[in-house]
């Protein structure tokens, strides 16, 4: 999923009123506002509320499910390839995470940039935390991307990543 797909669903999510944070790797390249690597897929969080709407528009494009995890994790994708993983979750009346993927409500406070288009992502700092334990299954996809977030952000790197 290139980065011009990436800002045109961003963009129509917006404009109708749905409020999605860029996950994954996408989040990693907008923190860094660049792209570090090539991205199968893009990874959204999403509140659950909005899940009927995304999957009617997307449904109306030609997107189908092909995987699901669980209710609240679900990958769709079209004819050209595009996949969106979505992390959905319900909020409380206080802005708290209370059931679906449990993101701290702290980490939906991230921004960055896709071809100079702001979105909102997650927080560098849970964003490397997130990728820390992946250093051993993955260490070629999230080494570089660990170290330049920690670097920009001026976080400590992880352990797993000083043991590395």
């Amino acid at each position: 999923m290139g980065s011009k797909d990436v800002v045109e669903f961003y963009s129509q999510m917006e404009s109708l009123g749905i409020k999605v944070w860029i996950d994954g790797g996408w989040c990693v390249d907008a923190l860094l506002g660049k792209q570090l690597r090539p991205h199968e897929d893009l990874d959204i969080a999403i509140q659950w509320q909005d899940v009927p709407r995304l999957r009617e528009t997307l449904a109306a494009q030609g997107y189908n499910q092909i995987k699901e995890d669980s209710q609240w994790n679900f990958v769709l994708a079209d004819d050209k390839k595009r996949k969106i993983d979505v992390h959905a979750f319900v909020f409380d009346g206080k802005g708290k995470v209370i059931e679906g993927i449990m993101y701290l409500a702290e980490s939906l406070l991230g921004l960055g940039t896709i071809d100079n288009h702001t979105v909102r992502c997650i927080s560098p700092e849970y964003m490397v935390e997130f990728l820390a334990p992946w250093i051993y299954k993955w260490s070629e996809k999230y080494l570089p991307a660990v170290s330049a977030l920690c670097q920009k952000y001026k976080l400590e790197l992880p352990k797993e990543y000083k043991d590395w």
